[in-house]
Formats: C-alpha cells, structure tokens, sequence
C-alpha cells in the first residue's frame, strides 16, 4: 500500500478523539476512587469485636499447632535470650542518649537564656549569617589544620 493510498485524518478528528479518550479514562479513574473508598469502608466495618476475637483465637491455635517453641531447646533459646536481651539494652542505651541530648539542650538554653542557635537565611545574597559550629565541627576543625 503506497503512502498516497493512506486515508487522510484530519487534526480536529483526532482532538476529538484524544478528548473522548481523555474523558473515558477520568471516569474510569473516578469510578476505581469510588471502589477502593467502599473497599476502605466495608473491610472497617467488618472487623467487629467478635470477628477480631475469632480470628485471634484461630491464629493462635494454628501458631500453638507449629509448636515453635519445641525447635528451641537449651542452647537455642539461650541464645535467643541473650539476643533479644541485647536488643533491649540497646534499644534502652539509644533512648537515654536521645533524652540526655535533650536534657543538655534545655540546660544550655536556660544558662544562656536564649534559644539554641539555628539555621538563619540571608536577607540579600552578599549577606552571609554567621552560625555558631556544633561541639563536633568546632573539634574537627581545631584536630585538622
């Protein structure tokens, strides 16, 4: 089939047809929204008290069936023990240093009496905001020449 043989489309034809193309699929669109907002809806309103009790129950009887328990004896669970104690030790350690942090900050602030320096933007270009360096940068700097 040569090229002159070809049917002519005219533009406005296919505007037409990308718009008609483009209004299927904001429907489309909407009508998947609706769906998955009834979805969201109907699996809130179907976990009742006694639903989420007997699923519980189900649940725990088939992980009591596995019997987990019976695959860690002596020095398995030992362990898991020592494991799962150094997690929580670490999980412990973190949260201290997080609250001393903030103990530190708060006690700066009220010998200082005022608010612990921050990032401040420069009113014009030329203009740089001199910013106090944490403890760390100021030591790194003073160790690396």
């Amino acid at each position: 089939m040569s090229k002159d043989a070809r049917p002519r489309v005219s533009f406005e034809h296919l505007v037409r047809k990308v718009a008609r193309a483009e209004d299927v699929l904001e429907m489309r669109e909407q009508r998947v929204v609706d769906r998955y907002r009834q979805l969201g809806r109907t699996w809130r309103e179907g976990w009742t008290p006694i639903r989420i009790i007997a699923v519980g129950l189900a649940s725990g009887f088939l992980v009591g069936r596995a019997e987990p328990l019976r695959a860690l004896t002596g020095a398995r669970m030992l362990q898991m023990v020592g494991a799962l104690s150094g997690l929580f030790a670490s999980v412990q350690a973190s949260f201290a240093a997080e609250q001393a942090g903030e103990a530190a900050d708060t006690a700066e602030d009220a010998v200082t009496g005022q608010a612990a320096p921050t990032m401040r933007t420069a009113e014009s270009d030329d203009e740089i905001a001199p910013i106090q360096p944490r403890p760390a940068e100021a030591a790194t700097e003073l160790s690396h020449p």
